[in-house]
């Protein structure tokens, strides 16, 4: 008995490697999230729209989201990300109504109401750009687990460039997060996510 007992406690011991190396992910501990089983991503934030007027998620309320985080220097990701959105959105026709379109500035230094108005033109009729102080940007930016960080390009004449994540967020008609796509997302993906969120 004392035999088959360490050849099984030498089994699991075994098993365990095996998993380690082969599926470490399997033992590693899950993402955060909170008491409900909601992934803590997103919150309460107070930014100011390209209009200049104060906007907070509460104006979200009753409507999906699709929150990007980018900037209006940003020379391809950007206005890539921001096409497929738009692209998506106009494939989806009256179901795309309930969708609202957020795009928030990681570079508040350049991104005034004025210029973010100019950029989001570009873009979806519905596209909202928000922008705020450095302060407030990185507390929405902390919210959504948004890396970003200022790198400087002194041969450029735009200075400096924003390294940003390129995530686009889809959030739920009470604020609460659903999924992310990478920004190399396909029009038709993000469409049919959408559709299928709306009408489940």
């Amino acid at each position: 008995m004392r035999f088959l007992a360490l050849k099984i406690s030498v089994g699991i011991i075994l098993v365990f490697w095996l998993v380690m190396l082969v599926k470490p992910e399997l033992l590693a501990p899950a993402p955060p999230s909170s008491e409900s089983g909601e992934a803590l991503i997103g919150g309460s934030f107070t930014l100011t729209d390209h209009q200049g007027k104060p906007f907070t998620e509460a104006k979200l309320k009753g409507h999906y989201s699709l929150i990007y985080f980018g900037f209006t220097h940003c020379p391809d990701i950007c206005p890539t990300t921001l096409l497929v959105i738009k692209n998506a959105l106009d494939n989806m026709g009256k179901d795309a109504d309930i969708v609202q379109p957020i795009l928030i500035s990681l570079d508040p230094e350049r991104d005034t109401p004025e210029s973010m108005a100019q950029y989001v033109s570009n873009f979806h009729p519905r596209l909202v750009g928000l922008t705020g102080t450095p302060e407030q940007i990185k507390r929405v930016a902390d919210a959504y687990k948004v890396y970003y960080s200022r790198v400087e390009q002194p041969e450029s004449a735009m200075g400096y460039l924003v390294d940003h994540s390129g995530f686009v967020f889809l959030m739920g008609k009470n604020g609460e997060y659903i999924t992310h796509f990478p920004h190399t997302v396909a029009e038709q993906t993000l469409a049919d996510t959408l559709r299928r969120t709306i009408n489940r």
